[in-house]
C-alpha cells in the first residue's frame, strides 16, 4: 500500500511541478512581496529601529522567510480549488490511485515551489549585507523548521482550497497568517511593546519560530524556542493533516 501511495505521489507531484515550470511566475510572484519588504525596512525604517549589535537585515530575515511561505501557499489552495472544480479529482478516482496521493502531490509541489522562492529571498538579502558564519548542520536545522512549517502551513491551505466558494475564497484565507508576523518578534524586540501586544507576541507561534531561526544562524543558544517552534508546528500540521483528510472524504465521496 506505501509502495502504491509514494509511486502515484511521485507521480502527481511532477505533474503539478511541470505546471509550475510552465509558469514560474507563481515563483517568482510569491517572492515580490516579502522582497520588497526586506528592501523597504532595511533601507526606510532599518535605522530607526534598534536591534543592538545585529545587523538589521540579519534580524529582519527569519520573518520575512515565514512571509514568503504564508505567501506561497495561497497558491497551493488556488490550485487546488481549480483542481476541484475541473473535476480533476473525481478523473483520479476513477482510476487506482491511493487517494490521498493526489493532496500529497499538492503539498510537495508546494515544499519545492515555496524553497525556490525562499532562495531568491536569501539571495537579495545576501546582497543586502546578510552574512552568517553558521555551518552546513546549522542552516541545515534552519531548512527543517522551515520544511516543517511550510507543510503545516500547506495543509490549512488544502483545508482553504477544499472548503473555499471561490478562488478569491481559496486563496485570501493566508492573509491573517501573513500579518501574524508583524506582531512578533519579526520586526522589532518585543520588549518595546506595550503590554497586551507584547504578551501576544511573545505567546503566538511566529515568535518561537522567528526566534529560533534567527538564534541558529547566529550561532546562539536557542534555549526553550526551539522546543516551541517544534510543538507549533507540529501540532498545526497533525490537526490540520487530520481535519484535511476528513473534508477531503467527505468531497469526494
Amino acid at each position: 500500500m506505501n509502495k502504491h501511495l509514494f509511486g502515484d505521489t511521485a507521480t502527481l507531484l511532477g505533474r503539478s511541478l511541470r505546471h509550475i515550470l510552465r509558469s514560474p511566475d507563481t515563483i517568482i510572484t510569491t517572492a515580490i512581496t516579502p522582497i520588497a519588504m526586506l528592501l523597504l525596512f532595511v533601507y526606510v525604517f532599518g535605522g530607526a529601529i534598534d536591534t543592538g549589535d545585529v545587523k538589521y537585515v540579519n534580524y529582519l530575515l527569519p520573518g520575512i522567510l515565514l512571509i514568503t511561505v504564508a505567501s506561497g501557499i495561497a497558491y497551493t489552495a488556488y490550485r487546488l480549488f481549480l483542481d476541484l472544480q475541473g473535476g480533476i479529482f473525481e478523473r483520479f478516482q476513477s482510476m487506482s490511485i491511493a487517494r490521498s496521493a493526489v493532496l500529497w502531490g499538492h503539498v510537495l509541489t508546494s515544499v519545492v515551489a515555496n524553497f525556490a522562492s525562499l532562495a531568491l529571498v536569501v539571495l537579495v538579502a545576501l546582497l543586502m549585507g546578510f552574512r552568517s558564519s553558521a555551518g552546513v548542520l546549522t542552516w541545515l536545522g534552519v531548512a527543517g523548521i522551515l520544511a516543517l512549517f511550510t507543510l503545516a502551513l500547506t495543509w490549512l491551505a488544502v483545508i482553504a482550497g477544499l472548503a473555499a466558494k471561490s478562488t478569491d475564497g481559496a486563496g485570501g484565507f493566508a492573509y491573517p497568517i501573513i500579518f501574524l508576523p508583524f506582531i512578533s518578534s519579526a520586526f522589532v524586540p518585543t520588549d518595546r511593546m506595550p503590554g497586551p501586544v507584547r504578551w501576544f507576541a511573545e505567546h503566538q507561534p511566529v515568535t518561537s519560530i522567528v526566534n529560533t531561526i534567527r538564534n541558529l544562524y547566529a550561532e546562539q543558544a536557542v534555549g526553550n524556542d526551539i522546543w516551541a517552534a517544534l510543538a507549533w508546528c507540529v501540532g498545526v500540521l497533525v490537526l490540520a493533516y487530520g481535519i484535511a483528510m476528513m473534508v477531503y472524504r467527505r468531497k469526494i465521496s
